[in-house]
């Protein structure tokens, strides 16, 4: 029950809710799940268009309410590269998120989804660096944007 009530407090303003309560996934579907909370308490909802919700393994909205690994800062990384794969790295990733987004993602106050930690790993990988490399901390949390 604890875990429901956190889910609870993490859905993020304007999330699009499923309505479909009979949909075999219902019980493990975040849209489902915030619909249940949404219809409990408000007014007015965003709703998916039920017509386009397939109530089928392959519904194109379903979004699984499994945690997912994130990943937090990459402080790290530069001690243990070249000067000059660090400069590409940098370059690279700074090009991709922008420059106050780089370093905010490097300090770890923006957690990093698993899309983004590819994305990291495709930098490292075009400067040059072979060896594997950790993020500074990882964290386990609900993936509410797919």
């Amino acid at each position: 029950m604890k875990k429901t009530t956190k889910i609870y407090k993490d859905i993020p303003a304007g999330y699009p809710l499923c309505l479909h309560t009979d949909c075999p996934m219902a019980d493990t579907c975040l849209r489902q799940i915030a619909y249940r909370r949404h219809a409990e308490l408000d007014t007015y909802l965003k709703l998916i268009n039920p017509s386009k919700c397939s109530k089928q393994a392959d519904c194109p909205h379903y979004v699984s309410n499994r945690p997912v690994r994130f990943a937090k800062g990459f402080v790290n990384f530069k001690k243990q590269m070249y000067p000059d794969q660090y400069d590409k790295f940098m370059t690279l990733l700074i090009c991709h998120f922008g420059r106050n987004q780089y370093f905010k993602r490097r300090r770890g106050e923006i957690v990093l989804s698993p899309e983004e930690q590819e994305v990291i790993q495709i930098a490292l990988e075009k400067a040059g660096v072979i060896q594997p490399m950790e993020f500074d901390e990882y964290v386990e949390s609900i993936n509410w944007i797919p």
